[in-house]
């Protein structure tokens, strides 16, 4: 007896696979078409092969200078994110109710600062950290510290990372609290048993069972930091100087401010590969050591120094199953 294929499902996907083309394949065709190309204006295009790719990788050229710089600016800053925001995310949502009415009022607290738009959150902190009108900067003044985000590399710096934390602390919380609400109660009561301190609970009963949502966390906290473009932008225009030109930021005045379309074009297909390659290792990275963690979760009784005994964990492992 044969089977018969129905293939018309696909006619329901075809709709998505065209938005998808019209959307993001046909503009990346376009920049990679500019990037072997150049121009003396008036719409003329000539052959110029890898040119582009090789300057803008080279140390030594002014255009490789400038790549490199806005890079390690950019690194630094997604680093700099990463370790201030994730265990600052966790605490919080280590910090939320669990139950009652204040969890709503948490959440809805939590949501606001995601739900302001990226240009007005600029706005905000450049009226805030002003230091005639701001309050920030008036008070930072006031404490005998001469502070100038305009003025200052460190200043601006600063500012900038306090503003992304305001900002985007509070998704890493959510996505934490959520993981923290799946953890069965069943886990917690075996460890109040055992008389577990509330770090141990902690390290073998929270934190494994947040990995995932941490992967998640993670991956979209660095590819949003790395991207970042509109906050610094509003708030110093990649100053002073180019203390706070990021690869985005500089990307954007290479193609609009100097029109300079094949470099420009080179530089954003490097910039796209660099977050591709960056996101992939930390999602190898992490779901190794995920995969780990499970397989320790497996075989208990060579955990040493569990909360939970070995004989509780698999009964406990039953029972949520």
């Amino acid at each position: 007896m044969t089977k018969t294929v129905n293939q018309r499902a696909w006619l329901l996907v075809l709709p998505v696979f065209l938005v998808v083309a019209f959307s993001a394949v046909l503009p990346l065709m376009t920049v990679v078409n500019y990037s072997v190309q150049d121009t003396f204006g008036n719409n003329q295009f000539f052959w110029n092969g890898l040119g582009w790719f090789q300057e803008l990788l080279d140390p030594s050229s002014q255009f490789g200078e400038r790549f490199f710089d806005a890079l390690w600016r950019n690194l630094l800053f997604s680093a700099l994110v990463l370790l201030i925001e994730v265990p600052l995310g966790i605490a919080v949502a280590l910090a939320m109710p669990r139950e009652g009415r204040a969890v709503a009022f948490c959440l809805v607290v939590m949501a606001l600062p995601l739900l302001i738009p990226w240009n007005v959150v600029g706005t905000i902190w450049q009226v805030f950290a002003r230091g005639d009108i701001g309050l920030l900067g008036y008070a930072i003044n006031r404490l005998g510290i001469d502070y100038n985000y305009v003025g200052s590399p460190l200043a601006a710096w600063t500012t900038i990372l306090v503003m992304d934390v305001w900002h985007w602390t509070s998704l890493v919380a959510l996505l934490c609290y959520a993981g923290l609400k799946s953890i069965p109660d069943a886990y917690y009561q075996a460890a109040r048993i055992d008389g577990a301190s509330a770090f141990a609970v902690f390290r073998t009963i929270q934190l494994p069972k947040m990995r995932r949502v941490l992967l998640i966390a993670v991956l979209l906290r660095f590819m949003d930091s790395f991207m970042i473009y509109t906050e610094p932008f509003v708030l110093t225009g990649g100053g002073p100087g180019n203390a706070t030109t990021f690869l985005s930021i500089d990307l954007v005045k290479l193609a609009l401010g100097q029109f300079d379309l094949g470099r420009a074009a080179a530089m954003s297909l490097v910039y796209n590969l660099i977050i591709l390659a960056v996101c992939w290792v930390f999602y190898t990275v992490m779901t190794n050591v995920d995969a780990g963690g499970a397989a320790v979760q497996a075989d208990p009784a060579d955990a040493p120094g569990a909360a939970i005994p070995p004989a509780t964990s698999i009964d406990l492992d039953r029972r949520a199953a």
